[in-house]
């Protein structure tokens, strides 16, 4: 449902940097594919948050088109969510 593509970026030091189209203030890396996955997941629920602290619109995923996704934890997404509804009150 909420699906984010990101971009995996080689780092020349080896492992890769992980960016979001959608959310560009988050940013992570990891050593392989699967760690930086992994953070990039982890990356996504805080930065989504402070989205939420912010009172600021939650951005909607776009279109994978190819891309790798990640997801954040549907109930930390439903909490997200329901934090952010009760603020537009």
């Amino acid at each position: 449902m909420f699906e984010y593509p990101v971009e995996l970026i080689p780092a020349r030091e080896g492992g890769f940097v992980v960016t979001f189209p959608d959310v560009p203030e988050v940013i992570t890396q990891g050593d392989d594919r699967d760690e930086a996955l992994q953070n990039a997941a982890d990356a996504l629920e805080t930065g989504l948050e402070f989205y939420v602290e912010e009172g600021r619109q939650l951005p909607l995923p776009s279109a994978a088109s190819g891309r790798p996704t990640v997801s954040p934890d549907a109930i930390v997404m439903a909490k997200m969510i329901s934090r952010w509804l009760s603020k537009k009150k």
